[in-house]
Parts: structure tokens; C-alpha cells; sequence
């Protein structure tokens, strides 16, 4: 694609908006979507071409007392009758050419009809006209769209289409009838679905395809939004489990939800909606050439800074710029709101206000924005035809994308949340298992509890209240809230086995999550034949695999989960799971971090597990030293783990394998200083190096030694000061002080020294009277370092005038906090 450049008054409609904000479903996504189309609704059959007088008679023939099946009769012929006035070769088409559709299933049951039924229905008539409308989607007249039928309830819809398959909704209610894990409100509402699609799509249970799961999935969140519920995938996952959906099909209706997938790169720089055409066509080329050296999460990123934080953010400002030589006021402005970050909050009056504050990641961001400036300079080299039309100057230099003393920065931040955590770690872990013990004892208490009795834990009285179509246990707790007690121990289980993982193994989030049955493998020592369960971690950021040691703690901890999610055949399931930060499904497996939701196991996310730490950990009331709550999230245990380690004599090379770092810089990063370590270090430093220097330099002194070693500093004291000259060292000026640099004179002795220097100053009068030329040179020199001397007390006394006594602070007034701890 060759680039030309183009003004704004060159080329009509240029900087129209032309790119929606909103993007659809990634490729990926459509072509799933495509394998699995749903059924069309034929336009003709059987049943819609019977007259009134059959569907009448047809009606009265099912089971029910007479007078129901008459008002059921009379509302049917009174819907034909209606439309009986609109054209159409079948009942159907007159059904479409009504717009009976435009009025809700639900509107039909309350009396909201067209207006050529009356105004003002009796409940009777009413009824007559939602039992009309049931009896001929039953009956197989009418097939509604599948949006209009999802906009109410159908109860007891199943039974009344068993006419048409007997023996697969027999099969179907047989295996629904199995899941006794499940509330039986859920089951029927799964069954109620299944309804709608043998209503709306017409056959019997083995021709439900899997797009007719998927269009009603749709049209239910369509109708009552995304989270109308848990049990949205039940009715899927019972089709799926009777073997009539293709070998290649999903295990999850999940699969074409909400989850968009990976997104184009057009899609990328579509959500910004930028306006100039060329340069969005530019940032197109830039990130498909970029694309291949990159995973997803990093070129979502870069599509980030670049479309929004950069050339989205120029538009704004700038309305019209169509060129990346930028003015130097542009330039500078950009800059400087790429260093503020403003963020919206919403008062208690229920106005906003923006709130502005230091975007940490300046630097980093302002790089990636050179270096795509030097790319397309050093590109353009290359090829010029495509990249040379867009080199530019860049406006960032050298200092502003330098973030090295950012980084340090953020060491700093990171060994001090270190320092502040390590200690309290102890605390933390007998907290959380103290949590779990109390949740799993109120849970058993309470299920050996008959409704509307009560039960104590510890000093408190709890109640369970009679809730006769509740599948969890809910119990009251002495303040009058009402508390579902499995998910509470639910969430205490997973909050000890999450803390215990990580703690013993320093894993990413990521990889936690990732952890599979699979991945609990044993080895035999080759030396001694010993069995050593390992620990295998996926690869995930440095997409490097890795084997980690299992202790017995972290053996404890993995054998609760393997026991907990195992189903009651022994095994543990395989789900299919999510990838939040590449954006694709990953194949079923037997993930270790699942839990059971709306009839279905699933994975546990990211999100999530960090949602369920916070809310657990922030809830047990640590706190640090300045008794502020402390924050925990996954990765500070990482942080813990590297720090422990090596502090206690792990190689930092083989903490840097187990943490699966690249770089041993990396892995020191992790790692906070304590001032004890740097102390016991340089000793240590101290202690090696007399090790290597020969002994006799370090012998025990004798009485004599000592003596004329303490002698020596006693006989440097002189009267107009201290001698300087070390020890061991003769006095070069036979003792003639005076004229010695290594003379450190006292200010005390000014006077003294004065007093010396009137002397000299005499003596060489004399001699120069009386005509001793041989002394009058010494007299000189001595009356020089006399001179010399005064000078430097002058010196230090003006500098001691010019120092602003501040006065020594004590330790409390100095220190930010106190440590519980000295040392990891």
C-alpha cells in the first residue's frame, strides 16, 4: 500500500469520522460462527396449512379438564379469526404479515394486543388469548421468532411439545434429571429453553443444532440483558451431553458470547475512531508490520499509545493535523498531557470532577512513540515508496523517553511494599487458614441444622431460616444479615489454596490459573531411585516451560484441591477455558483453580481471583506499621518468594530459573535490600578478604606494641595543636613544628601561636641588627609556617560562622515508620 501525502483541502471528506468506535466480532469469531448457522424457519409445513375447524378439534383433544380446553379453543379461533384478514398462502405468513411479533410474548399475556382487539380486555379474555397463542405454537401452527418468544415465561412448555418427540424429550428430561447438583428451578428453566427452540424452530430434539443454541442465547441477553442469570449455558451443556451436535462442536454455548476474540489489527485502530484517513492507514501498515514480533497483549497495547494516547489525543487538540511533523508548541503540549493523567469521580451530588495526577508510564509511552517515529525512518531507507512519504523529525528526545530513573523509582515503591509485607506474612497465612476452618465449621453446623433451627459457632448463635426452594445453605448470622454459608466457605477454601501456591512457588497469576492435573508429575532420582513430585509450570510470559520442586506444605495444599474438584467418578473435569490476555478459548483440560456455576465447571479468571484475594485479605484487618490497612494483591507473594529465598541463601541464578526470568536483572529486581543484609554482607566482604591475606598481618599484638602504638597518638598532642604524621613515621622537621604541614593547629591556642609569631618577627629584627645573616633565613621560614598556621584558623573560623546550626533530630522525628522486623 503506497502512501501519498495529502492535505486537508486536497481530498473531500478526509477527517470524516468514517471508523465507528464500536467494533464487531474478531474473524475468528464470524468463522465459527458460520460453521454453526442456525436453522432457517421454513416458510411452510403441514401443520400451518390446517383450517380452523382441525386446530379446533385438535385443541380439544388434549388432556385437561373440558372447560380449560373450550377457553383454550375459544382464544385460538379467535387468533385465526384475526388473522384471517391478513394475506398469506398459510397461517404463518399471515402470522408475519400481521405484526403481531411487534407486540412482546409478554404483552399478548397482559393484554397489550393490536388495537383491533379491544381496548380494555377482561381477565377472561385475556387468558382466552395467551392460552390462543400457546395452543397454536403447540399445536406446530405458528412459529414465532425466537426474539419474540424469549420475552416471557413458558411454563410447563416441554410437556405440551412431547406429542412431537416423545422419546427424546423423554431422554432429555431423564438426563436432566440426574443433575442433582442443581437447583430444580434451574433445571426447569434449561428445559423452558429447549422448549423455545423445538417451538420456534419446528422437529424434534435431534435436529436442535448448535447455531439454535446460539440465537437464543443471544436473543435471552438480547431481551434481559447479558446477566439475566447463572444457569445460561445449562441448557446447552444437556444437549451436548445426549451426543446429537457435531464431534468438533463446543463443549460451551459460553464460546460465542460476550468474548469478542482477537481483533484485527483494522479492528485495533478502528475503536478510536480516528479521523484523518492516511494516518490511520499508516498506524494499519505500522502494527501489521510490528504484528509478527509481537503476542496479542503487547500490540493491544501499542495500538493504545499509538491511536489514543497519541495521535487521537493530537486530533482533539488539534483538529485538522494531518502530518507527523509536529510544531514544536504542539509537540511540547502533547508532551506534557501525556505526563498527566486525569481521571473522572463522581461526587455525592452526583456531579463529576476530574482528578489529575502523574502518569507513571510517561516515559515508557513516549518511547514506543519514538521508536515508531524511527521506524518509519529506518524503513524508509528501505522502502521507500511505501514509508518515505511519512519520515518525520521526532519530537521526543533522547531525556524524555529515558525512563531509567523511573525504573528506579519503581523499585524503590516495590522493595518497600516488600519490607512492609515480608514480616507479616506469618500473621497472613494463619489468618487465612484460621478463616477457612471457621467458614468450613459453620457450613456443617449449619447443614446439621434443621430449618428454622439454630445452631452456635463459638460464642455466637446463628439461624437458619426455612427457605424451602433454596439449593444453598443461608443462614442468619447474629447481626440479622443473611449470609449464603457455601459460598463463603467456598471462597475461604480457594482465598488458603491460592495464598498457599503462591507463597510456596512464587508463580505469575497467570500461571496459578494455569495450573492443570496434568502438570503433577513425579521423578525418580537417578542416584538413589527416590520418587520427587515436581510441579509443572505452562509457559506463559517468557513462554518458557519450567519444573518446580514440591514441598510438603505446597503437596498439603494441591492434594485439597485435587480432592475437591474431582467429580464422583474420581476425575477431575475438563473444562474449557478463556484466555483474557490473548483473547482465545483453550482446549478442555483438567484445571486445578475451577468451580461449578450455572450447571457447568469452569476456570477460574484473573479477574476474579484477584477480586476474591482482595475482598478476603483486605477483610482480615492486617495492617502495617503506620497501621494503615495493607493492600495484597497476587504478585506481591512473588515478590515475598524471591526476597525469602535468596535472603536465605538461595542462588539468585536459581531463583531466576525457578521464577522463569530471562535475566538475572530481573529476578534481583524482585528482590528488596534490607539495610541488616547490606551490613552483614560487607562483614562477611571484611571477613573473606582477611581469609586471603597472610596471617602474620593479622597477629595479636604484644604488651609493647600496644604500648608504643597507644604511646604514639599520646605524643602528637603539642601545645598549639595535635601532630597529623602517622604512625610509625619519624619527624621529617626535627621538630619543628611550627614549620609542618601535618601540624593540625587548635583555635584554642590562637594566642600561643600569635605570641610565637610577635617572637619570630623580633628575632629577625635583632639579627638583622646585629648582623647573624645565618639565622635570619630559618627565623623566616619558621615565621612563613607561623603565619600559615593563623591562616588556617582564620579559614575555619570563617566557615564555622557561615554553617547554620540545625541542631541533631531524634529518630522519632526522622523515621517514616517502624519495622516489625529487621531483617527478611
Amino acid at each position: 500500500m503506497t502512501h501519498t501525502f495529502i492535505t486537508t483541502a486536497a481530498t473531500d471528506g478526509l477527517f470524516a469520522p468514517v471508523h465507528p468506535r464500536a467494533v464487531g466480532p474478531s474473524e475468528a469469531m464470524m468463522r465459527l460462527r458460520r460453521r454453526f448457522p442456525p436453522r432457517p424457519v421454513p416458510v411452510d409445513w403441514p401443520g400451518t396449512r390446517r383450517s380452523r375447524e382441525e386446530i379446533g378439534w385438535w385443541i380439544r383433544q388434549r388432556p385437561g379438564p373440558a372447560s380449560t380446553l373450550r377457553a383454550v379453543a375459544r382464544g385460538a379461533d379467535r387468533l385465526l379469526e384475526w388473522l384471517e384478514g391478513f394475506p398469506g398462502d398459510n397461517w404463518q405468513s399471515r402470522w408475519g404479515a400481521s405484526g403481531a411479533q411487534a407486540y412482546s410474548a409478554e404483552g399478548w399475556r397482559v393484554g397489550r394486543v393490536p388495537p383491533v382487539f379491544k381496548a380494555q380486555l377482561t381477565e377472561r379474555e385475556k387468558n382466552d388469548l395467551s392460552c390462543g397463542i400457546r395452543a397454536l405454537i403447540c399445536a406446530d401452527v405458528l412459529r414465532p421468532d425466537v426474539r419474540w418468544i424469549v420475552t416471557r415465561k413458558w411454563p410447563g412448555l416441554l410437556d405440551a411439545l412431547e406429542w412431537r418427540d416423545l422419546e427424546g424429550i423423554t431422554e432429555l428430561k431423564a438426563r436432566a434429571a440426574t443433575r442433582t447438583d442443581l437447583r430444580p428451578a434451574a433445571i426447569a428453566e434449561a428445559l423452558g429453553k429447549i422448549a423455545m427452540i423445538l417451538a420456534c424452530k419446528g422437529g424434534g430434539i435431534i435436529d436442535i443444532t448448535v447455531g439454535d443454541c446460539v440465537e437464543l442465547a443471544e436473543a435471552r441477553d438480547q431481551a434481559r440483558g447479558p446477566r439475566n442469570g447463572t444457569n445460561k449455558s445449562l441448557f446447552y451443556l444437556l444437549l451436548h451431553s445426549m451426543g446429537i451436535f457435531p464431534e468438533d462442536a463446543p463443549t460451551t454455548v459460553r464460546v460465542f458470547g460476550r468474548a469478542r476474540g482477537q481483533l484485527s489489527v483494522e479492528q485495533l485502530v478502528d475503536r478510536y475512531n480516528l479521523a484523518c484517513r492516511p494516518i490511520r492507514d499508516l498506524l494499519v501498515d505500522y502494527l501489521r508490520e510490528r504484528q509478527p514480533q509481537l503476542d496479542y497483549t503487547s500490540l493491544t497495547q501499542l495500538s493504545l499509545i499509538l491511536c489514543k494516547l497519541f495521535w487521537a489525543d493530537l486530533e482533539a487538540h488539534h483538529p485538522g493535523i494531518d502530518s507527523l511533523h509536529l510544531e514544536p508548541a504542539i509537540a511540547a503540549a502533547w508532551k506534557s498531557r501525556m505526563r498527566t493523567k486525569v481521571r473522572r469521580i463522581r461526587l455525592a451530588d452526583g456531579t463529576t470532577s476530574e482528578v489529575r495526577s502523574p502518569r507513571l508510564s510517561a516515559s515508557e509511552d513516549m518511547a514506543r512513540v519514538r521508536a515508531f517515529y524511527y521506524d518509519i525512518a529506518q524503513w524508509a531507507v528501505d522502502d521507500p515508496a511505501r514509508w518515505a512519504p511519512w519520515a518525520a523529525p521526532c519530537p521526543i528526545s533522547d531525556a524524555e523517553a529515558n525512563f531509567t530513573k523511573e525504573v528506579r523509582r519503581r523499585k524503590a515503591r516495590m522493595d518497600q511494599r516488600t519490607r512492609e509485607r515480608l514480616p507479616i506474612l506469618p500473621r497472613l497465612v494463619e489468618a487465612v487458614v484460621a478463616e477457612h476452618k471457621l467458614a468450613t465449621a459453620r457450613l456443617e453446623a449449619a447443614r446439621a441444622t434443621a430449618p428454622g433451627a439454630s445452631f452456635r459457632i463459638g460464642e455466637e448463635t446463628w439461624h437458619r431460616p426455612r427457605l424451602p426452594h433454596a439449593h444453598a445453605v443461608w443462614a442468619d448470622d447474629p447481626q440479622g444479615a443473611r449470609r449464603n454459608l457455601e459460598t463463603e466457605e467456598s471462597n475461604a477454601f480457594w482465598t488458603w489454596a491460592a495464598v498457599e501456591v503462591l507463597r510456596h512457588t512464587g508463580i505469575r497469576i497467570e500461571e496459578l490459573l494455569e495450573l492443570s492435573h496434568h502438570g503433577i508429575i513425579q521423578y525418580r532420582l537417578p542416584t538413589t531411585g527416590e520418587l520427587v513430585p515436581l510441579l509443572q509450570i505452562t509457559p506463559s510470559k517468557s513462554d518458557e516451560e519450567r519444573l518446580l520442586l514440591v514441598t510438603p506444605e505446597l503437596a498439603d495444599a494441591l492434594s485439597q484441591v485435587v480432592s475437591r474438584v474431582r467429580d464422583s467418578a474420581g476425575a477431575v473435569p475438563s473444562v474449557p477455558a478463556y484466555d483474557t490476555h490473548e483473547k482465545v478459548w483453550l482446549p478442555p483440560m483438567p484445571w486445578l483453580f475451577q468451580y461449578a456455576r450455572g450447571g457447568e465447571n469452569r476456570r477460574m479468571t484473573p479477574g476474579g481471583m484477584r477480586r476474591m484475594l482482595r475482598r478476603a485479605l483486605n477483610g482480615l484487618g492486617l495492617t502495617g506499621s503506620d497501621r494503615t490497612p495493607l493492600a495484597w494483591t497476587p504478585h506481591d507473594f512473588r515478590r515475598i518468594f524471591v526476597t525469602d529465598a535468596v535472603a536465605n541463601g538461595l542462588p539468585p541464578h536459581i531463583a531466576q530459573i525457578i521464577c522463569g526470568h530471562k535475566d538475572i536483572s530481573t529476578t534481583m529486581g524482585y528482590k528488596a535490600i534490607y539495610p541488616a543484609e547490606a551490613i552483614e554482607a560487607h562483614r562477611a566482604f571484611v571477613a573473606r578478604r582477611r581469609a586471603l591475606c597472610p596471617s602474620e598481618e593479622y597477629r595479636t599484638p604484644t604488651s609493647d606494641e600496644w604500648d608504643e602504638f597507644l604511646g604514639h597518638f599520646e605524643r602528637r598532642k603539642l601545645s598549639v595543636g595535635t601532630c597529623g604524621r602517622a604512625f610509625g613515621t619519624s619527624c621529617v622537621h626535627e621538630h619543628a613544628c611550627v614549620r609542618c604541614s601535618m601540624l593540625r593547629p587548635d583555635p584554642a591556642q590562637r594566642s600561643r601561636l600569635e605570641e610565637i609569631r610577635d617572637n619570630l618577627t623580633a628575632r629577625i629584627v635583632e639579627a638583622e641588627r646585629e648582623g647573624w645573616l645565618g639565622e635570619i633565613e630559618g627565623l623566616r621560614i619558621s615565621l612563613a609556617g607561623a603565619h600559615d598556621k593563623l591562616s588556617q584558623l582564620d579559614a575555619e573560623g570563617a566557615r564555622r560562622r557561615q554553617t547554620v546550626d540545625l541542631g541533631m533530630p531524634t529518630f522519632r522525628q526522622i523515621a517514616a515508620g517502624t519495622s516489625t522486623a529487621e531483617g527478611p
